[in-house]
């Protein structure tokens, strides 16, 4: 039987990358939250990304859900009524501590699923000369599809660290995984993404 597939090429990183570490806050690591899930092996590969990427002085963005009033992003709240636990002020939009997150490492507040809309990351990137993502974090069919596909969009090569991005359902996040690796990034693991940073 003929596979429906299409034809794609793996392009890999270019020649600046960064890390984009999308939603490792709190409410989503933390299974306390309505939002959350026990996730220590997505934690603990974003760390050895955020070790490696640190060591060579190549850039680092986390993001974060922050809703300041009732208005921002009221159709996809009114969709996902969890969302609304992440309040400015609240234990559950910050970054988990695990991350380290370091000062220069810019935090991007969004209120929708990718990090790239209503935010100024595209800018920010520019700024760094970046031209490839690898792309990790909370959750696969959620924030980090609607970020890789975003990044793609911006013309932007994406990798997707497969160990370093999670789901409360794992069937999904297959699914997304393949997804993405057929038409908009690809998906690598850990120890195939890091001899590239070289």
């Amino acid at each position: 039987m003929a596979s429906n597939d299409l034809d794609q090429h793996h392009l890999g990183l270019a020649a600046k990358p960064a890390l984009l570490v999308v939603d490792m806050i709190n409410g989503f690591t933390d299974p306390e939250c309505p939002l959350g899930t026990d996730c220590p092996q997505v934690v603990a590969a974003n760390c050895k990304l955020l070790s490696a990427f640190r060591q060579l002085g190549l850039p680092v963005f986390f993001t974060t859900v922050v809703y300041q009033d009732e208005q921002q992003a009221c159709v996809f709240r009114s969709k996902v009524p969890a969302l609304n636990v992440l309040q400015s002020g609240s234990h559950w939009v910050e970054l988990d501590s695990r991350m380290g997150r370091l000062a220069t490492e810019p935090l991007i507040e969004k209120q929708w699923a990718s990090a790239f809309h209503r935010t100024d990351l595209h800018q920010q990137l520019q700024k760094c000369e970046v031209d490839s993502l690898v792309v990790t974090g909370l959750t696969t069919s959620g924030c980090v599809r609607a970020s890789a596909v975003d990044g793609l969009q911006n013309n932007y090569r994406v990798v997707v660290a497969r160990e370093a991005v999670g789901d409360r359902n794992p069937k999904a996040h297959e699914a997304n995984l393949f997804d993405l690796n057929a038409k908009y990034a690809d998906v690598q693991t850990v120890a195939e993404i890091l001899p590239q940073l070289g």
